[in-house]
């Protein structure tokens, strides 16, 4: 099995069940409250894990309790955050989630000790990015921090796997470094500058694929996702499921495609089993607590294959 080293965020998350999100100035009752650990990059990471990857968490908590709890969590769970921070000056990062009745989610993050996971760091790390087969990247760390990732990766002919999230500006230079670029449809149109509902998913892809990325994978939520490289194309359906909590989806896609692949799996498996991982975590609540485990997954796609049949 091939190494995968995910570089990231990690992020104590807050999450309140209401019926609607309340207007300005509103007060508006929950309907309950959850704790867990959250973060795009540890929920990616903790995703891969437990699809059975081999998998090294880097990233950067504070020296709190937060912190602590967080380190203790990811040892409990058998991921390794060896090569990971902890800071004194700084707390650990939150987010604030509010889930309304349709599975829909509202979130306020606050980065924390997220800021400190620097590109002096990243350096130091040089060797574990060079034995890697894979690095995985989301948006929530600095920019200058993705960016000595990436060039350290090029430099070292180790993949990379950038989930555009949050969706900001990314340079063309950049974009050269990267083999498999994940993105949902408004992290699509906000890079390529095209429109998947008047353009089509094709264009947008193309769009991506002209900036220097080697494979994107669009995700489109209920329906499905979209990838393509320069020799193919094709779509993956999504599967039905009633969606309870949308938070940690796209992360979880990510991580489960990321385990496939380092298992030597081709594109279509893997995106597969990427999707159903996906699905299976928005019938439940909260991020990293409804990530599956590659035998969930597995049952699940074997499910969806005796209905079929039937």
């Amino acid at each position: 099995m091939n190494k995968i080293l995910v570089i990231g965020s990690s992020n104590t998350d807050l999450v309140a069940r209401v019926e609607r999100f309340p207007l300005a100035g509103e007060t508006i009752e929950g309907r309950y409250f959850l704790q867990a650990m959250g973060g795009k990059g540890a929920n990616q990471a903790m995703a891969a894990h437990r699809a059975g990857g081999d998998v090294t968490f880097v990233t950067c908590l504070g020296n709190d309790l937060n912190g602590q709890n967080a380190f203790k969590y990811y040892q409990e769970e058998g991921l390794d955050v060896s090569l990971s921070l902890q800071v004194n000056d700084v707390p650990s990062g939150t987010a604030m989630i509010w889930v309304d009745d349709r599975g829909e989610n509202c979130i306020v993050i606050t980065p924390g000790a997220n800021k400190k996971l620097s590109p002096d760091h990243i350096l130091r790390i040089e060797e574990a990015i060079a034995a890697a087969d894979l690095v995985v990247l989301q948006m929530e760390i600095p920019y200058n921090t993705i960016k000595t990732v990436c060039d350290l990766s090029w430099k070292n002919k180790t993949k990379v796997l950038l989930n555009v999230a949050p969706v900001r500006a990314v340079d063309h230079s950049l974009f050269e470094k990267i083999d498999i670029l994940v993105v949902n449809e408004t992290e699509a149109e906000a890079i390529s500058g095209k429109k998947t509902e008047t353009d089509g998913k094709e264009v947008v892809a193309d769009s991506l694929l002209a900036k220097g990325v080697q494979t994107v994978v669009l995700t489109l939520g209920e329906q499905g996702c979209f990838f393509k490289n320069r020799q193919m194309s094709y779509s993956v359906p999504a599967f039905k499921v009633s969606a309870v909590d949308t938070t940690g989806a796209g992360d979880t896609f990510c991580g489960a495609l990321a385990a496939q692949l380092s298992k030597g799996k081709n594109w279509e498996e893997s995106l597969k089993f990427a999707t159903a991982a996906s699905a299976i975590c928005v019938t439940r609540m909260g991020a990293q607590p409804s990530i599956p485990t590659g035998k969930e997954i597995l049952e699940f796609l074997k499910r969806s294959t005796e209905l079929k049949l039937k």
